[in-house]
């Protein structure tokens, strides 16, 4: 969709250099078409534009400015087909589509189409001229740029688009997947801390431990054998019965 967006504006900015020489190719077509002595039917065709060129041209000015109104037609038509490769479409879509295509066929009647606002190329020529010989043939290019605009205008609001944007951040994330793994597998490597882990307790405080035990129980005999003898009733000593 962006080299699409990119050739509209290329040719946009080629049809404003045409534009401001539209005095210039309506001279060209009148001396065309006088030493073409056909000066009754309108210009209706791009393919009667060519025959001009081709025939019936005698100086470079005329040649230079029909050309690029050839050149641009031309450039328009590629865009059409280059529009249909983008995506199959929709009724929408493909109607505007066809319109584009039929009015920049080189057999197609452009006497009866007419530019509308915001477009003034109308405007520049006389009543006559515009009605009876250019109205329709400097109306061609900015109806069909608006055609142009129009697809891309619908086209950006289709469903495929909104997938198309996500499937590619799903692809970036798919990029940046491969990258993580390293990580991911560094931290699984992790060994878990195991019981062995936790500190000992050392020889020399298992012996302390043990020792203090042992004399606890010493004591407590002590107590024992010291009650032991102390049976009976208590005399004081020296005095005997």
């Amino acid at each position: 969709m962006n080299e699409v967006k990119e050739a509209l504006r290329t040719t946009e900015q080629n049809y404003k250099l045409f534009l401001q020489q539209q005095f210039t190719f309506i001279g060209a077509l009148q001396h065309t078409r006088e030493n073409a002595h056909d000066m009754i039917r309108p210009v209706a065709s791009i393919s009667q534009v060519q025959s001009y060129m081709d025939h019936h041209c005698n100086n470079s000015t005329d040649k230079r400015i029909l050309s690029m109104f050839l050149n641009i037609c031309s450039d328009l038509s590629e865009l059409c087909h280059k529009l249909e490769t983008v995506h199959s479409g929709n009724d929408v879509t493909n109607g505007i589509l066809e319109r584009c295509k039929l009015l920049l066929s080189h057999s197609n009647d452009l006497s009866a189409i007419r530019a509308k606002y915001p477009h003034d190329v109308v405007n520049h020529l006389s009543c006559d001229e515009a009605r009876n010989h250019y109205g329709g043939v400097v109306s061609l290019i900015p109806i069909a740029l608006d055609c142009m605009k129009e697809w891309v205008n619908h086209a950006e609001k289709l469903p495929w688009h909104a997938q198309s944007n996500a499937s590619g951040g799903s692809a970036a994330t798919e990029n940046r997947a491969p990258q993580d793994v390293p990580a991911m597998a560094a931290v699984s490597q992790t060994p878990p801390v195991q019981p062995e882990a936790r500190t000992p307790v050392s020889n020399k405080d298992t012996v302390g431990v043990q020792g203090s035990k042992h004399v606890l129980k010493k004591h407590l005999n002590d107590l024992e054998n010291h009650s032991g003898k102390c049976k009976g009733p208590w005399k004081p000593p020296g005095r005997h019965a």
